[in-house]
């Protein structure tokens, strides 16, 4: 199997933990950064629905609270291979334009494979904040 087929596995696995009960859309993602470490993450509804928190996103928040800052590829899985939301775009993009980033269906077939750069064009990046990347000041 390769890496790539793995990851989309681990994030439909994953998503089988969402919780979901007001959209019953269930999400899961898969991050692996450079250093070769898997976080995963699912979509958390909540009745005051704007604090719902999508699964990409939980999946960068656990890599950065374990000290991982530079991302290879986020695999994201939904029953019908939805992308990613613009807020997700957004987090994606203050760790890099270069993540590249597999769409996947309920049953693991890819369909897309992108980057952050191409889903975000002309993204706001930590650059215009006179920041370097992954948070470094200069």
């Amino acid at each position: 199997m390769s890496d790539n087929s793995n990851l989309i596995q681990l994030a439909n696995q994953a998503r089988q933990h969402a919780y979901a009960p007001y959209s019953n859309y269930r999400v899961g993602a898969a991050l692996r950064t450079k250093s070769g470490r898997i976080f995963t993450g699912v979509n958390v509804e909540n009745a005051a629905y704007p604090t719902t928190m999508c699964a990409e996103r939980v999946a960068i928040y656990k890599a950065v609270s374990e000290g991982e800052r530079e991302f290879d590829v986020l695999a994201l899985v939904t029953d019908n291979g939805g992308s990613p939301c613009g807020g997700c775009r957004q987090v994606l993009a203050e760790f890099g334009l270069e993540t590249r980033i597999l769409i996947a269906d309920g049953e693991g077939r890819l369909l897309q494979e992108t980057t952050v750069a191409a889903l975000l064009p002309g993204a706001f990046t930590p650059i215009q904040m006179g920041i370097r990347g992954n948070g470094e000041n200069g």
